[in-house]
């Protein structure tokens, strides 16, 4: 075939083509026909990806449907709503349309999260007088794990119910009874009586995935009935700032209001994962996902069958990331770990000797590589476990055994605040300190005989401003050595300066919240 000809015809594929793609009338294996087809007739090969498409039958995830879709209820619960948030709940208000759509994504991303809220449904509540509660349904979904009638869901489909009914695959509405809940890990276990053993879904190994891997969600979206969609894994380990344990699967399956709490199936037809929230600025299924996965959840509910109750792990600690300058100040070779803020007074940390300026490097073998690592680490124990922490301090690593206590969190340090006085110059960090004193402790609302210098003035253009040092942060420490005085910080300053380091290493307590903060040296 001539030069002209072939060149002939790929314009006219082209033209063919992007015409019935603008029609909408063109699938994806129309297109590869018609690339084998031209490819044919111009002897030119097709990709191997091409080849490896056009040789195979088109993807069914029939049997795997028709084996886990029995296992897959909707869960509905009665609650009680003030008349004043009547106007939050979802499409459908309170027809079990939806869950309460600002709730949902406040759960997850914040009081500025992507859905705000919902525009207030006709003949609804928003007036300033007081009225009685109104009765509300709330719409999810979830999966049989055994049996004898247990069922997994989503503890925000099931919060403040008054009332749970499960509806079978097979149209049964049986009553439930609440086994228990992990608020924190937004898992939830019911329980039904039926008169005959159900269908089961099978846990599977979430850690398997990969990015890429086909995954199928079945739910009931919006109380339309059960639904199956199918997508791929979109990233691993996705945090959504809703608790120290996210570890979110991203997906693309459509997930919509009623999916929460419905099974993330696998290729073999397990669950690697429980679906739980979308990010959406419309309130609808855009392609991004998330669900829980079944590496995590399967332990939290076992351990709610056996309890009942989830008692997490806790260390009292405020840590935050390691940087890279972090690690360099500290003499870290990688910028990984968990940097220990400060320790509450009488915590199984504090009591172990753990120490602000501490590194958690790895705990009872296992490696900790950010303060997520470190906080899911801990609640996966149980109060009264014993562990081995590793730490990093002083340029060398030590282990310390402690024992886990309960009844409280790990926390990320923040910061927050401050105030304005004045001070000596420090030109090297770009500020101005003078000597913590009691009226300023008082004033600053620290604790009776705190230490330090609290800072006065920033340079706008200095390093420990860009690093976001405020007026009225108190620093504690220099490179992990206390200074009570200005004098005592400005001799560590130029001591760092003097030994040609980088950087120098800040303890700041802001309002009763501490973090180090490496702070560069300013050159000349």
């Amino acid at each position: 075939m001539s030069r002209g000809i072939e060149k002939m015809m790929g314009e006219v594929m082209d033209v063919e083509v992007t015409r019935k793609v603008r029609r909408g009338r063109l699938a994806g294996a129309s297109v590869l026909a018609l690339m084998v087809a031209f490819g044919a007739l111009a002897g030119a090969g097709l990709p191997a990806w091409a080849e490896t498409v056009a040789s195979q039958p088109m993807q069914s995830y029939a049997d795997i449907v028709a084996a886990d879709k029995p296992a897959v209820v909707t869960v509905t619960t009665e609650i009680t709503v003030p008349q004043n948030q009547m106007s939050q709940m979802g499409p459908g208000g309170d027809q079990g349309q939806g869950m309460p759509p600002d709730e949902f994504f406040r759960r997850f991303f914040g009081e500025n999260g992507p859905f705000p809220g919902f525009p207030q449904m006709p003949g609804q509540g928003g007036g300033g007088q007081e009225a009685p509660p109104q009765k509300a349904m709330a719409l999810g979904s979830g999966f049989i794990i055994s049996p004898d009638g247990t069922i997994v869901t989503n503890n925000h489909v099931i919060e403040n119910a008054t009332k749970i009914t499960v509806k079978l695959d097979d149209g049964t509405e049986l009553p439930a009874k609440l086994v228990g809940t992990d608020a924190k890990n937004d898992i939830a276990v019911l329980k039904v009586d039926a008169k005959e053993k159900l269908p089961t879904i099978a846990w599977g190994d979430s850690d398997k995935l990969r990015l890429g891997d086909a995954v199928v969600a079945i739910g009931d979206p919006f109380g339309i009935g059960t639904t199956v969609t199918a997508g791929i894994v979109s990233a691993r380990g996705r945090d959504l700032h809703n608790s120290p344990y996210d570890d979110f699967i991203q997906i693309d399956a459509a997930i919509n209001h009623g999916n929460s709490g419905g099974p993330l199936i696998d290729a073999s037809g397990k669950v690697v994962g429980i679906n739980t929230a979308i990010y959406s600025p419309n309130g609808g299924n855009v392609g991004v996902g998330f669900a829980i996965p079944s590496a995590q959840a399967e332990k939290v509910v076992q351990r709610i069958i056996e309890k009942g109750t989830i008692e997490h792990g806790f260390i009292g600690v405020q840590i935050q990331p390691v940087d890279d300058q972090i690690a360099s100040a500290i003499g870290l070779k990688e910028a990984k770990g968990a940097l220990v803020a400060s320790a509450q007074d009488g915590s199984p940390a504090a009591k172990a000797g753990i120490k602000a300026g501490d590194v958690i490097l790895a705990v009872n073998g296992a490696a900790v590589d950010d303060p997520r690592a470190l906080a899911r680490a801990i609640a996966d124990l149980s109060p009264g476990d014993k562990a081995k922490i590793e730490l990093w301090r002083d340029g060398k690593k030590l282990t310390l055994d402690l024992t886990i206590g309960k009844n409280a969190g790990t926390e990320t340090a923040q910061a927050s605040g401050g105030g304005e006085q004045s001070g000596s110059d420090v030109a090297a960090l770009g500020l101005t300190v003078q000597t913590l004193s009691a009226e300023d402790a008082q004033g600053l609302g620290l604790p009776d005989g705190s230490e330090g210098v609290v800072v006065t003035a920033l340079d706008a253009k200095g390093t420990a401003a860009d690093k976001g040092l405020q007026q009225g942060d108190v620093i504690e420490s220099v490179n992990q050595t206390p200074v009570t005085s200005a004098d005592d910080f400005a001799a560590a300053v130029k001591e760092a300066a003097d030994s040609k380091r980088g950087a120098v290493l800040l303890l700041v307590d802001r309002h009763g919240q501490k973090s180090f903060v490496a702070v560069p040296l300013a050159e000349g």
